[in-house]
């Protein structure tokens, strides 16, 4: 099998997303980093071997192991120079990917051994035929990795620390309130009335889980709806700052322009002149 990369951009789905994956045949003492990622990539050995370093330790790895890779973190791996290894990889972004980590040992311990589980090497296999798909890559792409989440929680269940369901069930529904409302001008404080809970609490659970603070995470969706909007509709700028609840247009100007560092006039016309 030759090398193979696929990427994909990470705003088109904030929830939870592949975002890559891939095949590597490595030459010996091909090596990666010291380097900072940003999202989870949990890479495969299929044979030889290597050595990858994070959190100050150093693990010695072959054919059947696994290694996590999490944003945020200073790593580097290392094909050895005699029997350099052959991998693949799964990258995962979005904002719920934290927590169904979470769930597994992985995110502790940073390397499994798949041992002879043959569904969870089939996950990466399926991955390299779904990119082949003309149409609807995404959802079969976002299918499998949910298959594999739930692999890796069943066989790599999180046992020091059990996952409480109920907070679980507050940052969905908080995440489901915004979805349904964003478009209306919400407070952080009446999604906290929804839920029935604290405002304060509300903030330091969604931030545990996701990494983010609600507050920023609501404001992110909206400008990634405008963007939507914006790269596939005619619609205008004051029309589309209504729809995700900025009754300002020069205020929803300002916010878009800090996230994305061009006014939203030139967003459209620049992913206009890119788009195929």
């Amino acid at each position: 099998m030759q090398d193979y990369i696929f990427s994909n951009d990470f705003y088109k789905n904030i929830d939870a997303m592949i975002y890559t994956c891939g095949f590597e045949n490595c030459v010996p003492g091909h090596s990666y980093g010291p380097i900072l990622r940003n999202g989870y990539l949990i890479h495969y050995i299929l044979g030889g071997s290597g050595i990858y370093k994070a959190r100050g330790k150093v693990f010695r790895l072959g054919e059947g192991d696994a290694f996590l890779i999490c944003p945020g973190e200073l790593i580097y791996y290392e094909a050895d120079r005699k029997n350099p290894w052959t991998y693949t990889w799964i990258g995962m972004q979005g904002i719920k990917i934290k927590g169904y980590l979470e769930r597994t040992s992985l995110l502790d311990n940073l390397v499994i051994h798949y041992g002879h589980d043959d569904q969870m090497k089939l996950c990466h296999e399926k991955m390299f035929e779904a990119d082949k798909l003309p149409q609807n890559r995404d959802l079969i792409m976002n299918s499998i990795m949910y298959e594999y989440l739930f692999l890796l929680a069943r066989k790599f269940p999180n046992s020091s620390l059990p996952m409480d369901e109920k907070k679980t069930d507050y940052v969905d529904e908080a995440l489901k309130y915004i979805e349904g409302c964003y478009c209306d001008p919400i407070t952080i404080q009446e999604i906290a009335d929804h839920l029935n809970i604290n405002r304060s609490y509300l903030h330091r659970l969604f931030k545990s889980f996701t990494g983010v603070s609600i507050q920023n995470y609501l404001l992110d969706y909206r400008v990634r709806q405008a963007c939507i909007l914006l790269q596939n509709t005619d619609l205008s700028v004051r029309y589309i700052a209504h729809t995700v609840s900025y009754a300002d247009p020069l205020y929803f100007s300002r916010i878009f322009h800090q996230k994305m560092g061009v006014s939203p006039s030139e967003y459209r016309r620049q992913t206009r002149e890119i788009s195929p």
